[in-house]
């Protein structure tokens, strides 16, 4: 997923300016993330635009996009204008710190693939740095934005390596969210689970547990289960 574009079923993201290109992470969210019923969904870093596409062809939502990063919000803007919905998309250059929606109109869903690098050596690539590493999104950041930011009965979609999940999952208790459902991704069988697929919200309830392989056994031979979850978007399924 290097390439300086990458294209999908029904959009192309281009990348070459982008921090960060297309990853497996962001498609198994897009893919995943329970927001076909949304009437607004909010996407935290959009980078490329990646998630915001896949909102969009998964609903029909009204999204609004937030990016920090010059590069990556001019990408984003090639990537939007050039899909089938960019008259749904609103893409803004700000962080979620300082975003404030126009009449304080909240969102129903928020999907991210946040920064999750908390102990580990800063990236030495300062762009790099901020999109991976807690340096200006902290995980007490997003949860505040997310209380903010949601409407009742709103829901947080976000994507983390499984060791920073749980660090999240126990600060979010602490900032009133609830863990509503879950899933593991192993790489292959056999491997421990590599990211954590999570839904949170203010509703308390029982958390729906979901594993997920993507390889069954060899280089691109992928499970059913993940051709089953990414085939409305992948060109090889």
């Amino acid at each position: 997923m290097s390439s300086s574009h990458f294209k999908f079923k029904q959009f192309t993201v281009n990348q070459e300016r982008a921090v960060f290109k297309v990853t497996t992470d962001s498609v198994l969210l897009g893919a995943w993330a329970d927001i076909e019923s949304a009437g607004s969904v909010l996407d935290i870093g959009t980078g490329t635009g990646l998630l915001a596409l896949m909102a969009a062809q998964r609903s029909a939502s009204r999204i609004v996009a937030i990016e920090p990063d010059c590069d990556s919000f001019l990408q984003a803007g090639v990537n939007i204008a050039g899909s089938p919905w960019s008259e749904r998309i609103t893409l803004l250059n700000t962080s979620v710190q300082d975003y404030n929606p126009e009449g304080g109109a909240g969102f129903d869903a928020i999907i991210t693939n946040p920064p999750y690098f908390i102990d580990s050596l800063v990236n030495p690539v300062e762009e790099k740095a901020r999109a991976r590493h807690t340096v200006t999104l902290t995980q007490a950041d997003l949860l505040e934005a997310a209380g903010r930011l949601l409407n009742k009965g709103g829901s947080l979609h976000l994507v983390l390596p499984v060791s920073e999940a749980e660090r999240f999952l126990v600060l979010a208790v602490s900032c009133g969210f609830h863990c509503n459902r879950r899933m593991s991704v192993k790489p292959i069988p056999g491997q421990p689970p590599s990211r954590m697929l999570m839904t949170l919200s203010q509703e308390k309830g029982p958390c729906a547990e979901e594993e997920i392989v993507i390889e069954k056994g060899g280089r691109h031979n992928y499970s059913d289960e993940y051709v089953s979850l990414t085939k409305d978007f992948y060109l090889k399924f």
